[in-house]
């Protein structure tokens, strides 16, 4: 009997020491955040994500609903994942995906002492930004020029085709109408 209990003992320890683990290494709580997803296990999910994800988990799973094939890209069987870069309580884990061999450098944060995926819009919109810059790609830049090139649009003469194109519409419903009769 004392066996049987020393044994069960031995194993609690080693499964509480795994799980403890697991929210010590960012690379893990990543990759049981994806294996979550794939499985549309969003309350696994949610634990393992910062609190400012929930705005974009509650947008994920209602995607989920609507396309069922959505969660094979979140399989880990399709994904690769790098050695964790730590700085203070921020990490990054570069995860290749294999069939198109892109990398993305996902944001884990400390939270209460557990690592935790930050899926909120702004960390999003980072990951974003680092794959726009990547492929040579500046959006603030862009944006710029496309406002120069809307400052440079005459008003008058937009206006002025505005009105012709209107005038041109009147004109084919007016034909359409006569060759109905």
């Amino acid at each position: 009997m004392k066996k049987l209990l020393f044994a069960a003992a031995i194993i609690a320890v080693a499964f509480l020491s795994s799980c403890a683990g697991a929210a010590g290494d960012p690379k893990a709580v990543l990759g049981n955040f994806f294996e979550a997803l794939s499985k549309k296990d969003m309350a696994t999910a949610r634990k393992l994500a910062t609190d400012d994800s929930k705005a974009m988990l509650d947008l994920m799973e209602m995607g989920m609903k609507t396309k069922s094939d959505e969660t094979e890209k979140f399989s880990k069987a399709n994904l690769e994942f790098g050695e964790p870069k730590i700085d203070g309580d921020k990490a990054i884990v570069p995860v290749k995906e294999k069939s198109s061999n892109e990398t993305v450098n996902y944001i884990l944060k400390k939270e209460k002492g557990s690592w935790k995926v930050a899926f909120d819009k702004a960390s999003i919109m980072s990951m974003g930004q680092e794959k726009l810059n990547e492929k040579g790609i500046n959006i603030t830049d862009s944006i710029g020029n496309m406002m120069e090139e809307i400052n440079k649009v005459n008003i008058d003469s937009l206006k002025d085709g505005l009105q012709k194109g209107a005038e041109a519409m009147d004109s084919a419903a007016k034909l359409l109408e006569k060759m109905k009769q």
